[in-house]
């Protein structure tokens, strides 16, 4: 306990900073991809896989790791690169997102970097739709992907968008939708944007989505400087943890710093989960801190900070 305990707080110090540590890898070639460390439990030698029949083709088989069956998928097959040659030299980063884990096989491991997210850029706008990344940066000279997980795990496990009828309010939905309420979403995932989207269409709820945090802390501050109240823009702020330029940790220190932006209703919506993210919500002053792709409790937290008709 005490260990975990000394790494929350080494991790946490980041946090405000609009720092972050990636964990950088190759697939079988010479680029360098990266996830936030955030995610990862740790990094194994693959073992020996059980095949798992009628699986999703990039989903290798299972691995027993320290008590659990995890479900090992081809990094590289599931970005579109090709399948990573199974073999002995390959290793698996085991991640936590959104409540579950998944081990990702990949080949080398080059090393861990601690970063400012301002040099963390949004993918060129010439990639199109069909790629992977969140994110990229250069270190050391050499262009480094940052992998949009999200993404490829809804590849492979579609997520669900339907809010439970035994939550949902219709009558409540129906009154949001005539005052036009929106809420500001401060996300780069694509996945993740259209997955919040159709989920408060259900609740009546229009989203006006950024692609950072820096985005949405000069979206806000305009409006203040306009002389407009935010919250008669929108009803809340939900914003991703990790993003290019500045994450949600930072854009939520800088909001509660304003005497005009601080009593905004600001939910952390990310697939970063565990007591790292609590310690961290805690440290920043979020309101609420939610996992992705869990639509009902999305709706339950945007229902209840719904103003009165």
């Amino acid at each position: 306990m005490s260990k975990l305990l000394d790494s929350i707080d080494q991790r946490t110090r980041l946090v405000g900073e609009n720092r972050l540590e990636l964990l950088m890898f190759r697939l079988g070639g010479k680029q360098l991809f990266a996830i936030n460390v955030f995610k990862v439990q740790e990094v194994v030698q693959i073992p020996t896989l059980r095949s798992v029949p009628h699986s999703h083709p990039h989903v290798l088989g299972v691995a027993h790791l320290r008590g659990q069956t995890v479900p090992v998928i081809d990094l590289s097959a599931a970005i579109g690169a090709g399948p990573l040659p199974e073999n002995r030299k390959a290793n698996l980063i085991i991640a936590e997102y959104n409540r579950s884990v998944q081990a990702f096989m990949i080949g080398a491991v080059d090393r861990i970097v601690n970063l400012n997210w301002e040099i963390i850029l949004p993918p060129p706008k010439g990639t199109g739709r069909g790629h992977f990344l969140t994110a990229i940066t250069k270190i050391d000279d050499q262009i480094v992907e940052v992998l949009d997980v999200e993404r490829v795990l809804a590849d492979i496990i579609p997520y669900n968008t339907q809010v439970s009828s035994d939550i949902l309010d219709k009558d409540l939905a129906s009154r949001a939708k005539q005052k036009n309420l929106k809420v500001l979403l401060a996300e780069d995932s694509p996945t993740a944007v259209r997955q919040v989207k159709e989920t408060l269409q259900n609740l009546g709820v229009d989203v006006m989505s950024v692609q950072d945090g820096l985005q949405a802390l000069n979206l806000l501050k305009k409006w203040s400087s306009e002389g407009k109240n935010v919250t008669d823009e929108i009803i809340m702020l939900v914003t991703d943890a990790e993003m290019p330029e500045m994450d949600g940790y930072r854009l939520t220190a800088e909001i509660r710093k304003d005497p005009l932006l601080k009593d905004l209703y600001i939910v952390l919506h990310t697939s970063l989960s565990g007591n790292f993210n609590k310690a961290m919500v805690d440290k920043v002053g979020c309101n609420d801190f939610l996992s992705k792709f869990q639509p009902d409790t999305l709706a339950e937290v945007v229902q209840k900070d719904l103003p009165p008709f």
